[in-house]
């Protein structure tokens, strides 16, 4: 009992800290006929699944879920694509399908596997992260700057000092609680105890970053907290043009809560705004 009550306390924790969003309206099942694996070599080393829809000529969307996440977390978006676009989802590396076993907490090696989805025919791509994807796809846009057409960084986490780790966290990482726990939040708490240091070492990179940025952030956001934009914006200086659009009110679980506006976003990143 005394496990389970342990189990059950980091597992309300990491609920808190988002780790069980509300899902999609639309059916998660109905993906599965999207569903493709590709390779990606080092460093990350592993098969990764995707989900592809929409217009294969048109511009490419890759989505990119927080933690823990899916890519069937994207299904409104995927089985309802925007017309004229392609849409890419992948369950990131130690989540979902996706290999390996246990957690990728480097930013980097997580870069390397969405850079692998880039388009290889001379297209380049839109990139939206949600939460830690947000970092991710940042990641991305500052070391192939003439891949990537527009950011937009949904919710995302990008000051390292708005990090902290809760007390019960370190707990997850015990042998005896970490075997009882779900590959996902075993990965999950690893990702964000190791987030700051990757954090600071990105902050370097941001000035790289040359594509037009969409920031979109709710207020009441009590998970990752609407300060991150202050620091988005002081820091992406190098973008050709930005957007920021704060939803008074709103809270974390933006693409399933507020689809009209990242579809919106999503819109705006496409349009080659500058």
């Amino acid at each position: 009992m005394r496990g389970g009550r342990t189990w059950s306390a980091i597992a309300v924790v990491l609920t808190t800290l988002g780790c069980v969003p509300p899902g999609p309206k639309l059916p998660v099942e109905h993906t599965e006929a999207l569903r493709r694996t590709v390779h990606v070599g080092p460093p990350v080393d592993a098969d990764i699944s995707i989900l592809v829809a929409g217009d294969p000529t048109g511009t490419r969307v890759v989505l990119v879920h927080g933690t823990p996440g899916s890519a069937d977390s994207w299904a409104d978006y995927l089985l309802a694509p925007p017309p004229g676009l392609e849409m890419v989802a992948l369950d990131r590396p130690g989540f979902g399908r996706s290999g390996p076993p246990g957690a990728v907490t480097s930013l980097a090696s997580q870069a390397a596997a969405v850079a692998a989805l880039l388009p290889t025919d001379g297209r380049r791509a839109v990139l939206l992260g949600h939460s830690l994807g947000g970092p991710i796809v940042a990641r991305v846009a500052a070391e192939h700057p003439d891949r990537v057409s527009a950011l937009v960084l949904l919710a995302a986490s990008l000051d390292p000092d708005l990090e902290k780790i809760h007390p019960m966290q370190p707990v997850g990482t015990w042998w005896p609680v970490r075997s009882m726990l779900p590959r996902a939040i075993r990965n999950a708490n690893a990702e964000l105890m190791a987030l700051r240091p990757e954090l600071v070492e990105l902050a370097g990179l941001l000035e790289r970053v040359t594509a037009p940025v969409v920031i979109v952030h709710g207020t009441a956001d009590g998970l990752v907290p609407v300060a991150n934009v202050p620091f988005m914006q002081a820091h992406l200086v190098a973008a050709r043009c930005a957007e920021t659009m704060l939803l008074p009110g709103a809270d974390h679980f933006l693409p399933w809560n507020s689809e009209a506006t990242v579809r919106a976003a999503i819109g705006w990143a496409a349009s080659a705004p500058c």
